[in-house]
């Protein structure tokens, strides 16, 4: 990964900390998109300290706030003459309803809208460096989305595991549908889901819902961060993916995602519904 330049989403913790870990380890510059500057310095840190590479890059991007999405879009064109890795990783869950700066509701921005956002805006330069890849992390729980067209926003039910789990698909229908938009351009596009992480994930979200996270992410079902990450730092750096695109992987393998997710007019819907989102703001 020595020349390669790589940008990670959500790098100051988790899943995203392990990933930004693992590629500074091949040797990559690691650009870490972080909410909290603070947090990404002491992360980039301690990722320096472990590896040995000071090629470490602290970019700040709050997916909850579009305006930092373009400047660090902006922040990373002005940086880097070439882009190669780009890990969607952010992401959260809500049990509660909640409105963003961008007047959009949250879950759908921070782990689908955001992604688009950034994508879009790097996506001359992705080219302009192929070969290279675009990885947005879903989950297993898209297998239980259902995406209402009329209803992105979630104004009229509001259930915190159904919202995540929408967004979860819109991860993969996006990855879907980029794939075809990028095909013959050097860049693939994947997804995949990490597995179920002991990462702290959802915690902050009262005491039922804190609860039952706290279940989930208990040992034997639950693997640690570092394990999680290793599907993207995977699709972000092995041969064996050159040219492979348009596939949503578990454990390293390819997978049948559900089968709402292949709807290709579902793609198309999201894409364009997407892009007259972000034109209002």
């Amino acid at each position: 990964m020595r020349g390669r330049v790589c940008a990670v989403t959500g790098a100051s913790s988790g899943l995203g900390y392990e990933t930004a870990l693992a590629l500074a380890r091949r040797g990559a510059t690691v650009a870490l998109l972080c909410r909290s500057q603070t947090r990404g310095a002491q992360a980039r840190d301690k990722i320096a300290a472990a590896t040995g590479n000071e090629d470490l890059h602290v970019v700040h991007c709050d997916n909850a706030n579009l305006d930092t999405v373009r400047a660090a879009a902006a922040q990373l064109l002005e940086r880097f003459d070439a882009l190669h890795v780009l890990v969607n990783n952010a992401g959260l869950l809500l049990s509660q309803r909640r409105i963003t700066v961008d007047d959009l509701e949250e879950t759908f921005q921070v782990n689908h809208l955001s992604a688009f956002l950034l994508t879009g805006l790097l996506r001359d330069r992705l080219v302009a460096s192929a070969p290279a890849r675009v990885i947005t992390v879903s989950s297993v729980a898209h297998r239980a989305g259902v995406l209402d067209f009329g209803d992105l926003q979630s104004l009229r039910l509001y259930d915190g595991w159904t919202v995540y789990a929408r967004s979860k698909l819109a991860n993969v229908l996006f990855t879907y549908e980029l794939a075809r938009r990028l095909e013959g351009s050097g860049v693939t596009a994947n997804t995949l889901h990490p597995g179920i992480v002991r990462s702290g994930f959802g915690h902050n979200n009262g005491r039922v819902m804190g609860a039952f996270m706290t279940l989930t992410q208990l040992p034997p079902l639950a693997v640690s961060p570092r394990r999680g990450a290793r599907t993207q730092a995977w699709l972000a750096s092995a041969a064996e993916v050159d040219g492979v695109s348009g596939r949503y992987f578990v454990r390293r393998h390819a997978r049948r995602s559900s089968r709402s997710s292949y709807d290709r007019d579902a793609q198309r819907r999201l894409w364009d519904a997407s892009e007259v989102l972000l034109a209002r703001r």
